[in-house]
């Protein structure tokens, strides 16, 4: 029989629809973002259940991160060793972390940004805290296990953790459409937070602020702006001001120093780097001439970064400096985003602090509910032991008169005799008295002999005793609230007692950083730019010393001022702006540097066409011709704009832009084609524009000829020029009009 083939008709948008909403809810739930209970990503809670199941606890040797990739890899999380490695290497770098989780022995990594050795030569365990207070009681069913990827593993869905690790690790990822940026807190802070909302779960974000003070980042450093964390912290969303931590030392001859001891944690890594490129920058541009050396002494012990000062520095004034121009003052975002009951949800500190205070209740909750069962099971088998070593001799008779242990089990349980043979009547009924339960029954037939001495009696009643006052334990516990609260309490103090420490970061309010910027002093230059795109600036007395040489080496000498601009106008119709102090200054045998790194102009898919500063466009007329013939008159002013590069006119399809100069003292324009045609008409018969406007014709071109060259000519100039070996007088042409052929030569 033929089967026909099933096929499903849908629209195209629709799959794409639902395929991208269930990819972005992929990396949103299973990637991204932590989960609010235990504040972890799932390849980091999948990295220590792992640890947690090969037994690399705190009190054993260490072991090969490698063999913790490859294991968590190929079990829990299939998504690439580097994603797992770089995991592992961030919970247990003290610099990222509140409260690392991994103990790492061998190069983690460096707060300036160097990178983790490879995994094969580091190794890790867990941190003492991490068993304690994360892993501790898997073994007690308190969380759900669930199939791995593919069903041959359970992993739990989330870890039994009993501290807010969330908020004492923060966190930081992007989804699709999403990011969260969670800020590092104190754990003994945070402790006595969650306490504090335990005994008043009405309490407001102000009042939880007096416990929770505000971030505490591992690097230190200042948080400026105190009166926002209420509202930072109401909404769960907002900006945090940090300021990187700068003492001033006494240096020899009365001079001072700047040393920065602590850093903003927003400069972690590679921004280090970028901060020294910074104060290099403003002192090679003339900002400051305060700082007279820079160095980076910092070590294992901690951030030293020594800025030296000239005799008679303002500091004050320098700070701010820093503060405005570097990133020595930075600031954290904050988006409190993280998944609650299956879902992404922004949430302020007292819905966070609740969340996990909810999970500590459902912890404790089946916790105590596995140990009490366990307990009455205890329960119930000692009594029977200790029955049955009451009544020893009927049970050995009974053993000894029965012909299988299901005939002896079977007296034990319900007092059926009548298959067992016994000494005396009066100990047939004896023994059908007896009622043992079926788990005594087995326990009693599975005991051994040695049970019978006097001191394991006595052991025995001992024991029962504990299981009782456990049982009535914990039967107070699962029966009050109240009572389950002093247990969670008393468990987050001891964390506390043992791993607290001091706030790092300080908290308070800061006026805006405000500082005088010198005024550069206005002097005049030249700007000299040579063929090759170099350009520098001299002052003027260096430029008339060396005139001769600057001419010819140059292609441009434009005389400007060291606060003006110049516009580079291109081929391409761009016009980019450079400023002059951005300029090497000083020596004329200095190379220069090239345009291509002090402005957006790109050598390579540009041609220079024309060069000026802008104080000299300004009040007079550009003219722009292009290739294909447009030209057309520009008002100077129209290019003295903010933007580094804009459109300095307007081209057609596969027009380039031949030629721009200034018309000033200019009566006639000659445009000279690729075919030798040579028209020469009137200047004030091209129409000043716009420069978004494209322009009018000049020249009527054969439809394989382009404009070649173009010429301005004053009143009585003369200009005579070599073409195909022939010298044409240029100002002997006639005068025709404007959008003629011209004249062939």
């Amino acid at each position: 029989m033929e089967q026909k083939e099933g096929i499903i008709r849908t629209e195209y948008s629709e799959i794409m629809q639902k395929s991208y909403i269930d990819y972005a809810m992929s990396v949103i739930i299973a990637r991204a973002l932590p989960d609010v209970r235990d504040g972890l990503k799932p390849v980091q809670r999948r990295t220590l259940y792992d640890m947690y199941e090969l037994g690399i606890r705190y009190d054993r040797p260490y072991r090969k991160c490698a063999r913790i990739v490859g294991d968590t890899m190929g079990k829990y999380h299939p998504h690439g060793d580097s994603s797992i490695y770089e995991a592992l290497v961030v919970m247990a770098q003290e610099f990222k972390k509140g409260m690392p989780l991994v103990d790492g022995h061998g190069n983690f990594g460096s707060i300036e940004g160097d990178g983790a050795a490879a995994m094969r030569y580091t190794e890790a365990r867990l941190q003492k805290i991490t068993q304690e207070a994360y892993l501790a009681d898997l073994d007690k069913d308190v969380v759900d296990f669930v199939p791995n990827f593919d069903e041959t593993e359970k992993e739990p869905a989330v870890l039994p953790v009993k501290v807010p690790n969330l908020l004492i690790n923060g966190a930081e990822g992007i989804a699709v459409g999403m990011a969260t940026s969670i800020p590092p807190h104190n754990l003994e802070e945070v402790i006595e937070g969650v306490k504090a909302y335990m005994k008043n779960p009405d309490i407001t974000t102000q009042e939880m602020l007096s416990y929770i003070k505000g971030p505490d980042f591992p690097t230190g450093g200042i948080v400026v702006n105190k009166d926002d964390l209420a509202e930072i912290y109401e909404t769960g969303t907002g900006k945090i001001r940090l300021r990187g931590k700068v003492e001033i030392e006494k240096a020899k001859g009365g001079k001072e120093r700047l040393v920065i001891t602590e850093i903003p944690y927003t400069m972690v890594g590679a921004n280090i780097g970028k901060f020294l490129n910074d104060v290099y920058s403003l002192v090679e541009s003339k900002k400051t001439n305060d700082i007279v050396d820079i160095s980076n002494q910092s070590s294992k012990e901690g951030i030293r970064i020594v800025l030296e000062l000239r005799k008679g520095c303002n500091t004050e004034n320098l700070c701010n400096m820093l503060y405005k121009k570097t990133r020595l003052e930075d600031t954290f975002g904050v988006n409190m985003l993280a998944v609650a009951g299956g879902r992404p949800e922004t949430m302020g500190l007292i819905p966070v602090i609740r969340h996990h205070v909810n999970f500590q209740y459902e912890l404790a909750t089946r916790k105590y509910k596995n140990l009490l069962a366990k307990e009455l099971d205890k329960k119930e088998i000692q009594e029977g032991l200790i029955k049955a070593c009451d009544v020893i001799d009927l049970i050995i008779e009974i053993l000894r008169g029965s012909k299988n242990i299901k005939e002896a089990k079977a007296c034990l349980v319900t007092g059926e005799t009548g298959a067992i043979r016994f000494k005396t009547k009066k100990s047939k009924e004896e023994a059908g008295k007896l009622r043992f339960t079926e788990r005594q029954a087995a326990a009693i037939l599975e005991m051994r002999l040695y049970k019978l001495i006097g001191l394991e009696l006595e052991a025995l009643r001992k024991e029962h005793e504990e299981t009782l006052k456990h049982i009535a334990q914990y039967q107070e516990i699962l029966g009050s609230r109240g009572a389950m609260a002093k247990v969670i309490i008393r468990e987050l103090d001891k964390f506390r007692k043992e791993y607290g420490r001091q706030r790092r970061t300080a908290i308070e309010n800061a006026a805006e950083a405000v500082y005088e910027e010198k005024k550069m002093e206005e002097i005049p230059v030249v700007a000299l730019t040579d063929r090759f795109g170099y350009a520098k600036a001299v002052d003027v007395p260096t430029y008339e010393r060396n005139k001769e040489a600057a001419d010819s080496e140059s292609k441009y000498q434009i005389p400007c001022k060291n606060t003006d601009k110049l516009c580079i106008f291109t081929d391409t119709g761009q016009q980019h702006l450079v400023k002059v102090k951005d300029l090497p200054f000083g020596k004329f045998r200095e190379k220069g540097t090239p345009l291509d790194n002090i402005s957006n102009y790109n050598s390579g898919e540009e041609r220079l066409i024309y060069m000026d500063s802008l104080s000299n466009l300004t009040g007079k007329t550009l003219l722009f011709a292009s290739s294909s013939g447009m030209l057309k008159q520009v008002d100077g002013g129209e290019f003295d704009v903010s933007k580094r590069t804009t459109a300095a006119t307007k081209l057609g399809d596969g027009d380039r832009l031949l030629a721009a100069a200034l018309t000033e003292e200019k009566e006639t324009i000659i445009l000279q084609t690729n075919k030798g045609m040579f028209l020469r008409f009137l200047l004030s018969e091209v129409p000043q524009k716009k420069k978004g406007a494209v322009g009018v014709r000049g020249i009527r071109l054969s439809s394989d000829d382009e404009v070649e060259a173009v010429y301005l000519l004053g009143e009585k100039e003369e200009k005579t020029i070599t073409f195909k070996e022939k010298e044409i007088a240029l100002h002997r042409l006639r005068i025709a009009g404007r959008d003629t052929k011209g004249v062939k030569k």
